[in-house]
């Protein structure tokens, strides 16, 4: 092989590793799983480990191969960030079929377009409805009833159609947030003046959580957690920017309609953190919205029983270590998630898929929404009034507390497992790549 043939053999190898990575980062996977996931590709492809150099951000990916007399270097830039856990759950098992059958480079990379390409598991119609059902399954983890749960499901539906009508137009992904949220909230307030529901103002409270960026939130601890500090922070101002897009969303409305925030602010501050309805209730609404979320998170169909079975463990732990324990909502959400990723760490052998694909989707419905609305009213309602400030705070941060440890429950035991699973897979790995130069076709660069 001549010197220029070997230089494009190596520079499609870089391209396939970075196309590889690509995908993995738009589809919302964790830095450490691109980065693993990219190593087993490196292995694959040949590309010894000790003279490859990777680079992993949220907009970018870098891999640069070299020794003493040669030099390398390929970037590959990362734009349409979305959620796609079967394409996650995809290109770990392509990235361990290629190495156990021999896959060449044309082989490989048919299989990486084809998860490209593919169609989603759900279409968009079906979507939009399971996403309007997750947010009345919210609406009624909240304490609502059955006719609230269906003007929260309606005003969900319409606002994501809006969102998805929005971006499809090329208006900007945080305005496109913007209008839904103001939509969808504009829908619920007129639904409160029907007379039909005994809890009208409830889906307010629940009609824009289909924004609820949950793996943003969840990858960024991970990543912090595993040092990799600025992906964690890329993510970090990422949600925080939903987030503040979704809250510009609902005070819009607020202002426009002229609501009687007095009353509506009353109403919020008096809606019982108690459970009043019996467990399997409460465990109908989770498995409800969880699967509402799977279906947006583009999970596969035969995983939907096993993450409803997640969001029942994860809200029925939470409300028992909160209420009839009594260690409040901070520990009983944490206890919840943890449950929930303990679980998982066995499960993902049973069912052969990524950890966070069973986790996020279950752990999704314990989002503290009465808690997150009461600080966002008593902001937006401040008059002056002793204790208007300290109210704020004190439900505010309550809220980032509840969201941080669920977060933290979901991401600590997958991270320790991986410790003690990674030196299995390694050892798994070497034993492939020894038998692919016993059939020689292993040919390392």
């Amino acid at each position: 092989m001549t010197e220029q043939e070997t230089t494009l053999l190596i520079r499609r190898k870089l391209d396939l590793l970075l196309r590889t990575g690509k995908l993995l980062v738009e589809s919302a996977a964790d830095t450490n799983r691109v980065v693993r996931n990219m190593n087993r590709v490196a292995a694959y492809l040949g590309l010894p480990e000790d003279k490859l150099h990777m680079e992993v951000s949220y907009t970018m990916l870098m891999a640069n191969l070299s020794d003493e007399a040669h030099s390398y270097s390929k970037f590959q830039k990362c734009t349409n960030h979305g959620v796609n856990m079967t394409a996650i759950s995809e290109i770990s098992k392509l990235s361990w079929r290629a190495i156990e059958h021999d896959y060449s480079l044309d082989r490989y990379e048919e299989e990486l377009e084809r998860i490209k390409n593919k169609q989603r598991n759900y279409r968009p119609w079906l979507v939009a409805i399971c996403a309007g059902f997750a947010c009345g399954g919210f609406c009624k983890l909240f304490g609502c009833d059955w006719v609230a749960f269906l003007f929260a499901s309606i005003c969900a539906f319409i606002g994501f159609n809006v969102r998805a009508r929005c971006i499809s137009f090329g208006i900007n992904h945080y305005m496109s947030i913007a209008i839904a949220a103001l939509v969808a909230t504009c829908l619920a307030y007129f639904s409160s003046f029907t007379g039909l529901s005994s809890t009208p103002y409830h889906p307010l409270l629940a009609c824009a959580l289909f924004i609820v960026p949950g793996v943003p939130l969840i990858n960024f601890v991970d990543d912090m957690i595993d040092n990799y500090i600025q992906v964690g922070i890329t993510r970090a101002v990422n949600t925080g920017l939903i987030l503040c897009s979704m809250a510009f969303g609902i005070v819009m409305a607020m202002r426009l309609l002229a609501m009687e925030d007095v009353v509506i602010d009353k109403k919020f501050s008096e809606l019982s953190m108690v459970p009043h309805d019996s467990y399997y209730v409460y465990a109908i609404a989770a498995a409800i919205s969880a699967m509402g979320f799977s279906m947006i998170f583009n999970i596969q169909r035969r995983l939907l029983w096993v993450v409803a079975v997640g969001g029942m463990l994860a809200v029925c732990t939470r409300n028992f270590v909160n209420f009839e324990l009594g260690y409040g909502p901070v520990v009983g959400s944490f206890m919840g998630a943890l449950v929930v990723s303990l679980i998982a760490v066995k499960a993902v052998h049973w069912f052969h898929v990524p950890n966070h694909v069973l986790t996020i989707p279950s752990v999704i419905p314990m989002i503290p929404g009465v808690l997150m609305y009461r600080s966002l009213f008593g902001l937006i309602n401040m008059n002056g009034v002793v204790g208007e400030v300290t109210a704020v705070v004190f439900n505010g941060i309550n809220a980032s507390l509840i969201v941080i440890c669920i977060a933290l429950g979901v991401a600590v035991p997958n991270i320790f497992a991986r410790r003690y699973i990674a030196k299995d897979r390694r050892k798994f790995l070497e034993e492939e790549l020894q038998k692919r130069r016993e059939r020689g076709k292993f040919i390392e660069w």
